[in-house]
């Protein structure tokens, strides 16, 4: 038997080395997984398999040919805007092969108590089609709501899609889920699936939030469907968050995100009129749709926020959750405070999630000779992710600054260059900051031994948090 075993574990290590030596491109990375496979024998190997291997790159490249109204992208504009700005939206478009559209208008929706509202009059007033995407779908007071106002559409002939992430709304039973199946609406669960040798990797998540109406009207942003988002539902604002009523040509776009992630679910495409009209310009905003995650988006999100840091001129402002950036960004950063951009990052006091706040604190004393302000705002945890550089530029959407939204997550953002819009999220910013206070690596290398070393060792786990 021990014999056995040894011969299985070597060929099991000797695979997956040259698995990993072949398509890992980060050296830490490849290196760990090297070390698991032949310091832990067979269960290194059974970790990489479940962890390590990207499968959702190699299902996505057997996708089909978009279908011709969903692939005919709007015209790409020029931005109004300075010339470093101007030249920030060149690389983007670069990177994100997604053209700037202009003619947009935008609504910021603080919370659930103005977000909800909005969206459940949409889906109300929708004629002809819904489509609706979420990380966290819950089965409380706000998403019976939600659930029923998509019966009801789906019961009055309206076209109705719900992609719900499969973690994110429940794995094993998932109520809420199985509620509207019942009723009529065509809902479907992201990467789920109990075949072990079809699992993909099982950490990855859908964590794009995106509702589209008849095609012309769109919300996006940060805010899952639960009663922590509302005061109205809970009775106690739990969770601060912005989300965004979005019209005009990039609507399409955010549509377009939607539609890759049914038919790589589904392999139903959008061929409906309904979901792809024509869209007329209805505002002054320039604005362009930001897709990444782990197939063949990966690193887009990083290198666009790389640029912006690199090509701000004044300020940079940074408000999210979750701040665990890679040595990359973490350069990025350091060089824009040696230009003498203004960087300011403002985080939660409280994170909800126990190790991801250890391991930001941890993070944050290596800050030490990096010129930015960090400010910690009070309870409640806020859950809002926003860049903005020098009062024309931002970037909205889903995606934290921390692995898993660089790396391991599905995430959809949008570029906005309008100085409308940044001056409303630059006053937001404003108001939390009012409430907060500085957070320095000194403070953080002054707490007591046993706290730092909780907190360092929480930090190893950045590669999955």
């Amino acid at each position: 038997m021990a014999i056995t075993l040894a011969i299985l574990h070597l060929a099991l290590a000797v695979t997956v080395t040259i698995d990993v030596l072949l398509k890992k491109s980060d050296v830490r990375g490849a290196l760990g997984w090297i070390g698991a496979v032949w310091f832990a024998p067979i269960v290194g190997s059974l970790l990489y398999y479940m962890f390590g291997i990207n499968r959702v790159t190699r299902r996505a490249l057997k996708l089909g040919r978009l279908h011709e109204k969903q692939a005919a992208v709007p015209e790409a504009v020029t931005p109004q805007a300075s010339p470093h700005i101007m030249l920030l939206s060149e690389v983007s478009a670069r990177v994100t092969e997604n053209p700037l559209t202009g003619g947009n208008a935008f609504r910021l929706l603080e919370g659930g108590d103005e977000a909800y509202p909005a969206m459940l009059a949409a889906i109300a007033a929708a004629k002809h089609c819904i489509a609706m995407s979420s990380y966290i779908f819950r089965n409380d007071a706000a998403g019976q709501e939600f659930a029923k106002a998509l019966i009801e559409a789906s019961q009055r002939g309206v076209e109705v899609r719900v992609l719900l992430d499969s973690v994110g709304v429940g794995y094993i039973h998932p109520e809420i889920f199985y509620r509207m199946q019942r009723g009529g609406v065509k809902a479907a669960r992201f990467l789920h699936t109990w075949l072990p040798w079809r699992m993909p990797f099982v950490n990855m998540r859908n964590h794009r939030k995106i509702l589209v109406t008849d095609g012309w009207l769109a919300f996006m942003g940060g805010i899952n469907v639960g009663v922590e988002n509302s005061a109205r539902l809970s009775g106690d604002n739990q969770i601060r968050d912005v989300h965004f009523r979005v019209e005009g040509p990039v609507v399409r776009v955010i549509m377009d995100a939607f539609a890759r992630d049914w038919t790589f679910t589904t392999n139903e495409t959008f061929d409906g009129d309904c979901w792809w009209p024509e869209l007329k310009p209805v505002g002054d905003a320039f604005a362009r749709g930001l897709r990444s995650g782990p197939d063949a988006d990966i690193y887009r999100l990083e290198l666009i926020l790389g640029a912006a840091l690199g090509l701000a001129k004044k300020h940079v402002r940074i408000m999210t959750p979750y701040f665990l950036p890679d040595p990359r960004l973490q350069f990025a950063i350091q060089q824009a405070g040696l230009r003498g951009v203004k960087v300011e990052i403002v985080l939660p006091r409280e994170s909800n999630q126990w190790i991801m706040q250890w391991a930001m604190r941890g993070h944050l004393r290596f800050f030490r000779y990096i010129r930015a302000t960090v400010i910690a705002t009070p309870p409640p945890f806020d859950h809002t992710k926003l860049c903005t550089v020098d009062g024309e530029w931002s970037l909205i959407g889903s995606s934290n600054w921390d692995a898993r939204s660089f790396r391991l997550n599905f995430e959809f953002d949008l570029e906005v260059t309008d100085r409308g819009l940044t001056t409303a999220l630059d006053a937001l910013i404003d108001a939390r900051i009012a409430t907060g206070s500085a957070l320095t690596a000194d403070m953080l290398a002054a707490e007591p031994l046993w706290k730092r070393l909780r907190n360092a060792a929480a930090r190893l786990l950045m590669p999955y948090l």
